[in-house]
């Protein structure tokens, strides 16, 4: 339909909406082939800008051809000077005139009147005006497909990954203050919920369903110890990512392991992560149902899926506190471990440097 329409505009019309399409057409998709780093966009957009150049050289062509074309204005002929007035000659003496002469009606000499003027020539249609108009109609449309998708509501419901709140401005517990370099939930998060963390997780194609952030403080402390934390979901996957702030090393966690003897229980293996020490470590999460049904009974805490930690030192001489990286699924599987020493040397650089703030 379109190409038909194009096809019976007016030169003059037709040929400036080429420029404004190719051109509005080209731009854009070379720009957006320069922001994704995608060839085959910016061939196709090439494409587009070479059309437009070779429409705007047709036009300057007829542009030239209209004007060597168009004849110079008429100029009125010069009037002839009069002749000199011949001598008159001399009358004859006219005879009596008879009956019939006399009644003969005396016919005036015709006057010689104005001589018609040519049919003025037709007014040709306005070549510049048909092009302007052209260019304002669809360039204003040419606007209006740019910037419709950024004013109109949009009715894509397509899943977006979830963002962290925005708890920059709660009131933190006052062990953050008494604790210098500490991070907030908020911070850890914006850390944590990076776009490659479903891929770094071996789940590329998911998206993070729920994000979210606790400035709390650590358990049986009187709220002396500040333990910032952050949790993001996938389909498969929940990744939890805190800070402990207090003065018990990773070297004394190990022992503590080794002295209840649960590191082969829960699978305690010691490594270093970005120079600093660390360890595994696994362990069952809770597992709690509410019914709201007609009995309104709730079924007593159970034993949830596993969930494997990696803990580590905020600092290579280890003097206390850990970072805790945990995955866990309602399935009960697991990610490798090289998949959290992946995340943490991902994500704490740029924990330790909002802490160094």
């Amino acid at each position: 339909m379109l190409g038909l329409l194009l096809r019976f505009l007016p030169f003059w019309v037709r040929e400036p909406l080429f420029i404004v399409i190719g051109s509005v057409f080209g731009v854009r998709i070379m720009y957006l082939a320069v922001h994704d780093h995608d060839w085959k966009a910016a061939g196709i957009g090439t494409v587009f800008l070479v059309f437009t150049a070779i429409r705007v050289h047709t036009v300057v062509q007829a542009l030239r051809a209209r004007r060597i074309a168009s004849p110079p204005p008429a100029q009125a002929p010069a009037p002839a000077s009069a002749p000199a007035p011949a001598p008159a000659p001399v009358p004859a003496p006219a005879p009596a005139p008879t009956q019939l002469q006399a009644q003969a009606p005396v016919l005036a000499p015709a006057v010689a009147g104005p001589s018609p003027s040519p049919a003025a020539p037709e007014k040709d249609h306005n070549a510049w005006g048909q092009a302007l108009a052209a260019f304002g109609v669809f360039g204003a449309l040419a606007a209006a497909v740019w910037l419709g998708p950024h004013t109109l509501p949009s009715d894509d419901n397509t899943t977006h990954p979830a963002s962290c709140s925005d708890s920059e401005h709660e009131k933190l517990p006052k062990a953050y203050a008494r604790t210098p370099g500490a991070v907030t939930g908020d911070q850890l998060c914006k850390a944590l919920n990076r776009p490659d963390l479903a891929r770094l997780l071996g789940t590329p194609g998911e998206t993070a369903t729920t994000a979210s952030v606790t400035n709390g403080t650590a358990a049986l402390t009187d709220g002396k110890v500040a333990e910032p934390e952050t949790e993001i979901a996938f389909d498969t996957y929940t990744v939890n990512l805190s800070a402990t702030y207090n003065h018990l090393s990773i070297a004394q966690y190990v022992r503590l392991f080794d002295i209840a003897g649960d590191r082969v229980e829960k699978d305690v293996k010691t490594l270093k992560v970005l120079g600093r020490p660390a360890f595994f470590s696994s362990d069952h999460t809770m597992k709690i149902e509410i019914n709201f049904g007609e009995e309104h009974k709730s079924a007593p805490v159970q034993q949830g899926p596993l969930a494997r930690t990696l803990s580590i030192a905020p600092d290579q001489k280890d003097r206390g506190g850990s970072y805790d990286i945990t995955v866990w699924s309602k399935s009960g599987a697991l990610p490798p471990d090289a998949a959290l020493v992946d995340i943490a040397e991902k994500v704490l650089p740029t924990v330790i440097e909002r802490s160094a703030h």
